[in-house]
């Protein structure tokens, strides 16, 4: 039952922070903040207590009971080292997502606070859910509260935003089902339990039409190019924390959607057009540095990068090797950290400044000497450089894809060069040059320090000691493997 009180504990929480908001806003917070604090704190107990089983690859936990047999429905939860490290980047990032609206969200906090934990709810809901079905309820059910914190806490344009967002995301889930329905209908055993479905036999074309229908679902969380239209827009109009989410959790549901469904559960498909997918992943890397360059909002660049740097994860997956899929899952969490602090820095600009655009910012490291050293802290992060977790993400993903496509590999190391100039275009723009417009700001306050420091410190780990988090998704990721074998793909 620890699994059903991984997504119980938040959205008990968010009730209790909803009510106490009546009372106090405050207590409202630190209910909300305790809530997710425990779920990160239980999942990262299952980590440590777990050794021999994440090495061995036997799941660490697992509750399945029938929901409705009669239509094939199991309430089936599991844990593996695969999803364990995804729980874990969840439970971590509702932490900061609290953390950094303590002082930005003033209206309807309690409703606030409820939206975000039945928010992070679902996100968990769909890491862990191992019955098709009860995985597409938790991924609809993303949209709901997303929906709402855009639109009631965004900014300007939020409503136009988040209409956009649940459009998309929709539609793609509407595809998603009808992938689903396919295997369900031709596997003949009369259930959406993923362990019985995997092995399913099917013609070969309705196997890639329902593939494909998967893969569409799954890209568009991503975003995959040219899927990507709803990212800008819902990133720059929501509030901090749900950019926060939005680029460190629910695109990783994409990703996470076709390392666990798509490509096990028809390998076949996968195979025939993974070559076509990593074109597309590399034509998003370097799309997303280029469109980056060229903002002149400082939240509306880092929405774009979020496009290169899951162009990598893309690629990396469906490269198929040990080394790119290693990459792949090392991205996934380096790009939810580092981005994620890279949007918490942007709300403290616009909280300080009352503005995002470079023409209004410059000269910002003259008086917020910390925020600005985080800021160069996490560019650099973005752009990859050595000893930090991107650089080691990103390089093995261009490895491991060498061997299969080296023209995809090239693509992708262009993007990875370009991503230098945007990064550093970052810095520059907002925090070196002359103070022309007389910015006042007071620096950082400890509670802004121990959430980037913490983000920061955990990138430094992942880049000079990745080990666990390869040895945690192995065998999961082995799957895949064999799905993918690189030696059909080479050009």
């Amino acid at each position: 039952m620890i699994l059903t009180w991984l997504l119980i504990i938040p959205l008990i929480g968010g009730i209790a922070a909803w009510l106490a908001a009546k009372r106090s806003e405050l207590a409202s917070r630190w209910i909300a903040l305790a809530a997710v604090t425990a779920d990160f704190v239980i999942a990262l107990v299952i980590w440590v207590q777990n050794p021999v089983k994440l090495a061995s690859g036997v799941r660490l936990a697992e509750t399945k009971i029938p929901w409705a047999p009669q239509f094939g429905l199991t309430y089936h939860l599991a844990l593996d080292g695969l999803n364990l490290l995804l729980v874990l980047l969840t439970g971590l990032l509702a932490i900061v997502s609290v953390a950094c609206s303590w002082k930005e969200i003033t209206q309807r906090v309690g409703a606030f606070h409820l939206t975000l934990l039945a928010l992070i709810t679902a996100i968990l809901g769909t890491f862990l859910a191992f019955d098709l079905l009860l995985f597409f309820f938790f991924w609809e059910a993303m949209l709901i509260p997303m929906y709402f914190l855009i639109a009631i806490w965004g900014h300007e344009n939020r409503r136009y935003a988040a209409i956009k967002f649940f459009l998309f995301t929709f539609l793609g889930g509407l595809f998603i089902l009808l992938g689903f329905l396919g295997i369900f209908v031709y596997s003949g055993k009369g259930t959406f339990d993923y362990d019985a479905l995997m092995g399913t036999v099917m013609p070969a074309r309705a196997g890639l039409l329902f593939m494909l229908g998967l893969l569409f679902g799954y890209a568009v969380k991503l975003p995959a190019f040219p899927l990507h239209p709803w990212l800008p827009d819902a990133h720059t109009e929501a509030p901090t924390a749900g950019s926060v989410v939005l680029a460190g959790l629910l695109l990783k549901t994409g990703a996470y959607g076709m390392l666990r469904f798509a490509i096990p559960l028809f390998p076949g498909a996968s195979r025939e057009v993974a070559l076509y997918v990593m074109a597309f992943g590399a034509a998003g890397v370097l799309y997303g540095a280029i469109l980056s360059y060229a903002q002149s909002d400082l939240k509306r660049m880092i929405a774009y990068t979020s496009v290169s740097h899951m162009g990598f994860v893309l690629l990396g997956i469906y490269a198929g090797t040990t080394i790119a899929l290693q990459g792949a899952v090392l991205a996934i969490l380096c790009h939810g950290l580092a981005t994620g602090a890279l949007f918490v820095i942007v709300g403290i600009v616009q909280e300080r400044t009352g503005t995002r655009e470079f023409s209004k910012l410059g000269g910002m490291w003259a008086v917020t000497p910390k925020l600005g050293g985080f800021t160069l802290f996490f560019a650099l992060a973005a752009l990859g450089l050595p000893g930090l977790g991107n650089f080691v993400a990103e390089f093995l993903v261009l490895l491991g894809t060498f061997p299969v496509s080296p023209t995809l590999a090239v693509i992708g190391a262009l993007g990875l060069i370009a991503s230098v100039i945007y990064a550093l275009w970052l810095v520059q723009k907002a925090f070196y040059g002359p103070n022309v417009n007389k910015l006042q700001a007071h620096d950082l306050n400890v509670r802004e320090i121990a959430t980037l420091g913490v983000l920061a410190a955990l990138l430094l780990w992942l880049g000079l000691h990745p080990q666990p988090m390869f040895d945690a998704a192995k065998n999961p990721l082995t799957v895949v493997e064999q799905s993918l074998p690189a030696g059909d793909q080479h050009e």
